[in-house]
């Protein structure tokens, strides 16, 4: 019989070598795109292609990218979110290195793991008025148990959400999407969930008063246009919840883990508690995936009821030790670092900055955010020459403007951003919260810049076409 210490030091399927993936990655770099377009999203190569985004980064560390050329680009998008502690942390990846290293017995499924119940105790630290973790893959996947455990709870099947919100694209957090080019094609969806307007109590109150939603769903702040309620809402809804009966949950996907300069976003409103608030993205570190529902411990308590249904509710993969470390070691950089700090700090620096954009250009008509969670809307202008081009690109495609900005911002300045939603008039910055002062100098010269430039709309508007007619036919003749 074979011992287990020898076993485990034979490499049988490699003959002892020791995988180097970089090497194996040079070796097909010339082909990134190729094997995409043929294995892959197609659709999403020719997008990548028409716009000139196609530079093939190779390196990644804190808030920037490098490309195949050695460039360095400040990265605003960060993995929609994921990498709020930057790219590569030393210390996540220290993290992960010395579990792989334990042999721990991961995954065992009739047992329990040291690490998540960790991990669940400094997570419910932040929310000390809730008293159960659960955990998932993914945001999407802990949406679809939050709706579950909801409705578990109360008794009744309707979900309600907000118009412009963006849950997920599983079954039920896609339809409380609100956005229909996400659900087009997809249906039918649930047939119990309701739109609601954002920020309106008295829409809100006339969905509650019916007594037929298990929970109403909420981020706050909209990732898709970073729209923030006035203060008096995200209060009010909790008060309509408890005077209904229906659970007041708290999307903090992207809002959490310091990216509003409070370590939850609903933390700016005293005396908010939700009866769940779902968490992702930053709590991954940037490398293993992982979800979690923070809930009370009442509703918890009415999904997992008997011993019979101890595993009524659950994810293979959910508590992988690897995830759970990413977890916790994100969480001892954020205190640590000071993350939280350093992001509500250059925040409120870049927000005052943009908004004196606002009063400079015409073109800008908002800036808005908490933290380092940041929108600069642009608008029609009122002068002549600057309406007829912001009315030509609007008729080719509504929100095409913001491509003016981006493109220019990625090409000429290094600095990769995101629109904030389809056919949105909004850039939004998700920077990693590690940005330092000669950052912000970068990014606040930077969209500087491009304004100034995209106030000579016709030469702005010849070049923007010059450059998706361009990245068009490269693409083609490339693909």
């Amino acid at each position: 019989m074979t011992d287990l210490t020898t076993l485990s030091e034979e490499k049988l399927s490699t003959g002892g070598a020791v995988p180097d993936f970089a090497a194996r990655i040079a070796m097909r770099e010339n082909e990134r795109y190729g094997l995409h377009s043929l294995h892959l999203n197609e659709m999403w190569v020719r997008v990548l292609k028409t716009i000139g985004y196609d530079v093939g980064f190779t390196r990644g560390l804190g808030p920037y990218l490098w490309d195949r050329k050695g460039d360095r680009y400040l990265d605003l998008l960060s993995g929609w979110g994921v990498f709020a502690i930057g790219r590569n942390h030393p210390y996540v990846r220290d993290a992960l290195v010395s579990v792989l290293d334990a042999e721990l017995p991961n995954l065992v499924q009739l047992d329990v793991s040291v690490l998540a119940g960790v991990l669940g105790e400094m997570l419910l630290e932040y929310a000390p008025w809730l008293d159960k973790a659960f955990f998932a893959n993914s945001g999407a996947e802990s949406i679809e148990a939050a709706i579950k455990f909801s409705r578990a709870a109360t008794g009744r099947p309707g979900i309600l959400h907000c118009a412009h919100s963006f849950h997920g694209l599983t079954y039920g957090s896609l339809s409380m999407n609100g956005d229909n080019i996400f659900k087009k094609g997809f249906g039918p969806l649930l047939p119990n969930a309701l739109e609601v307007p954002f920020d309106d109590l008295a829409a809100l109150e006339a969905a509650l008063s019916t007594r037929e939603y298990a929970a109403f769903f909420v981020e706050p702040i909209q990732g898709k246009g970073v729209n923030i309620p006035s203060d008096d809402y995200l209060p009010g809804a909790q008060a309509l919840c408890r005077k209904y009966g229906t659970l007041f949950v708290a999307d903090e996907i992207q809002t959490g883990m310091g990216r509003t300069g409070k370590f939850f976003a609903i933390d700016h409103y005293p005396g908010l508690e939700p009866d769940m608030v779902v968490l992702a993205k930053a709590l991954s570190g940037g490398h293993v995936p992982v979800g979690a529902v923070l809930t009370r411990k009442a509703i918890f308590d009415k999904v997992f009821d008997r011993m019979d249904r101890a595993v009524v509710h659950g994810s293979t993969f959910s508590k992988t030790d690897l995830a759970m470390a990413a977890g916790i070691a994100t969480l001892d950089v954020i205190k640590n670092e000071r993350i939280i700090e350093n992001s509500a700090a250059k925040g409120e620096r870049l927000l005052a900055s943009f908004r004196h954009m606002v009063e400079k250009y015409e073109l800008v008509c908002d800036a808005r955010g908490k933290g380092l969670m940041i929108g600069v809307e642009f608008g029609p202008p009122q002068s002549f020459k600057l309406k007829a081009a912001w009315n030509l690109l609007e008729t080719a495609n509504s929100g095409l403007f913001c491509q003016l900005i981006s493109i220019p911002l990625f090409k000429e300045h290094k600095v990769l951003t995101q629109v904030a939603g389809h056919g949105n008039h909004t850039i939004k910055l998700l920077p990693p919260l590690t940005l330092t002062d000669a950052d912000c100098d970068w990014i606040e010269s930077s969209f500087d810049a491009v304004i100034a430039d995209a106030h000579n709309a016709p030469a702005a508007v010849w070049s923007l076409g010059k450059t998706l007619a361009e990245n068009a036919i490269k693409s083609r003749m490339s693909g």
